[in-house]
């Protein structure tokens, strides 16, 4: 098995077998449980069929069962299809279209969604009866470059690309991690917020079980409850957006919060402000800011503590396996404070986006993975993250492009065309704003109805404008989304929020 997130779990079963490895809901599953859990899941898949490369497709909300689930797959030689638990039926189609799972695993309240896309869920109790049991040996010996799951990431292009990751890539990330933050060294204990469908949720766990951690998952974002749950947990190691951040520190018990277990906390996805810094300051912690996409594997680049303090919003220089620069468009690179393409490499990094080498190749060149994101490099070569060439709208850390959103605006009744843009959001930092121009004006009630059908919750427009001329263009004929940014700067603020 060598270099495996299967053979990481085996180590620390016999290591630390007593310890847990996840909690959630006061439910704790040791290594010894969790590999004893995972090893019955692929050897009932195994007996079902299930064949390595095969993929296997799961819409949950996260669980103890979900992890056994995904531990299982690898274990078996599958590969892991996260279904975002959000999806819409055609949001769903639309991702297994390309993955062709072999087997799909549903939580009951998702069941309906997932057959309604063709689909057969098999439900997850499948899997949670398998928690206890005599100890199995499944026959497969997983191998050390063999993908291991497939992440759909939202980028510029209107359909979500699959990320593929190899248990090597996956254990050479957590390795790299290691050397540099003795923060998360075995024993810690560390929140995860994000869900296990998602780039942050499946690597953070895998990330820390390697590493043989202790992760505590939240099955929402209450901050009360998260800053109650640090306290009692005595938690190392805390990552989140900045709004959560902000949003903590507005609850009314921070002020008087033993928060000195907290060794590591890094925010990405938007800056680190100099309020915010100080904020948390005041309890003893440096938020460090953090950079990197799903396509390394997560983060890339994060600020040491000791420079952090006077410059929350730089990124680093990269990690000790993991380089970063900003190039121009010939591939030169910029001077000093000279705005460029990010571009990095990592042991990390993903094997290329799953049957798509059109977009492999425009994404990996010469070993360097081409960020489609501006940046500086200042005289110390610290990264400081400019905006993004891609076009997407960040919602509470969650990634939505604007493309797709156009997309399904653009298909109801009298849109003739539309562009999505990021409004500001006070609890989620951003929101789609569209505009659209038509015949005439649309009804939006209807409009935001045809959207929570094609569209996940968080993907919907909450801001709708209507514009009686054509969308500005740009001399090639594109719409011009620089233009229409500026003549609707600030506009949500005298706008009705769309619920």
């Amino acid at each position: 098995m060598a270099q495996t997130l299967p053979s990481a779990m085996d180590w620390w079963a016999r290591m630390r077998p007593e310890q847990p490895a996840v909690v959630l809901g006061g439910d704790r599953l040791t290594y010894a449980d969790y590999k004893g859990w995972s090893d019955r899941v692929a050897a009932m898949l195994e007996a079902d069929g299930l064949q390595p490369g095969d993929r296997v497709a799961i819409c949950s909300t996260n669980s103890l069962a979900y992890c056994a689930l995904l531990m299982g797959i690898i274990r078996a030689g599958g590969i892991v299809n996260p279904v975002n638990f959000r999806f819409t039926p055609r949001e769903i189609r639309e991702l297994c279209e390309t993955t062709e799972p072999r087997f799909t695993f549903a939580a009951p309240e998702f069941e309906a969604n997932v057959a309604a896309a063709g689909l057969s869920p098999r439900p997850m109790a499948e899997i949670e009866v398998l928690r206890h049991g005599a100890d199995a040996a499944p026959a497969h010996d997983p191998q050390p470059d063999a993908p291991v799951v497939i992440i759909a990431t939202s980028g510029s292009t209107a359909k979500p690309k699959g990320v593929v990751f190899t248990n090597r890539s996956m254990t050479a990330y957590a390795a790299c991690w290691s050397l540099e933050e003795t923060s998360s060294s075995p024993g810690a204990r560390v929140i995860s917020l994000a869900p296990l469908n998602t780039s942050a949720g499946f690597v953070q766990l895998m990330h820390y079980t390697t590493q043989g951690c202790t992760i505590f998952m939240e099955p929402a974002f209450v901050p009360d409850a998260i800053l109650q749950l640090l306290q009692d947990e005595k938690i190392n190691c805390f990552g989140a957006v900045p709004t959560f951040f902000e949003a903590i520190a507005r609850a009314p018990g921070f002020t008087d919060a033993d928060l000195s277990s907290i060794r590591l906390a890094t925010a990405g996805g938007a800056r680190v402000s100099r309020q915010l810094l100080d904020i948390w300051k005041t309890k003893g912690i440096t938020i460090r800011q953090i950079y990197g996409q799903t396509e390394v594997g997560g983060n890339v680049t994060m600020m040491p503590e000791h420079l952090a303090i006077d410059e929350p919003e730089k990124c680093g220089w990269g990690g000790i396996f993991m380089e970063v620069r900003v190039l121009r468009p010939d591939g030169s690179p910029c001077d000093p404070g000279e705005p460029g393409e990010i571009v990095m490499r990592s042991p990390g990094m993903m094997q290329g986006y799953w049957r798509n080498p059109e977009e492999t190749a425009k994404a990996i060149r010469d070993g360097w993975l081409w960020s489609g994101d501006i940046g500086t490099l200042d005289e110390r070569g610290l990264l400081t993250f400019v905006d993004r060439m891609k076009d997407l709208i960040i919602s509470g850390g969650l990634n939505i492009s604007a493309a797709e959103v156009e997309r399904v605006v653009c298909e109801f009744p009298g849109v003739v065309e539309a562009l999505a843009i990021a409004a500001p959001d006070e609890k989620f930092g951003e929101t789609p704003f569209v505009v659209y121009h038509g015949t005439a004006e649309v009804n939006v009630a209807a409009l935001i109805a045809h959207c929570n059908v094609n569209l996940s919750n968080y993907k919907v427009p909450r801001y709708v404008a209507f514009s009686a001329d054509p969308l500005p263009r740009l001399a090639t004929g594109k719409l011009s989304k620089p233009a229409v940014r500026e003549l609707y700067a600030g506009a949500h603020e005298t706008m009705e929020r769309v619920r």
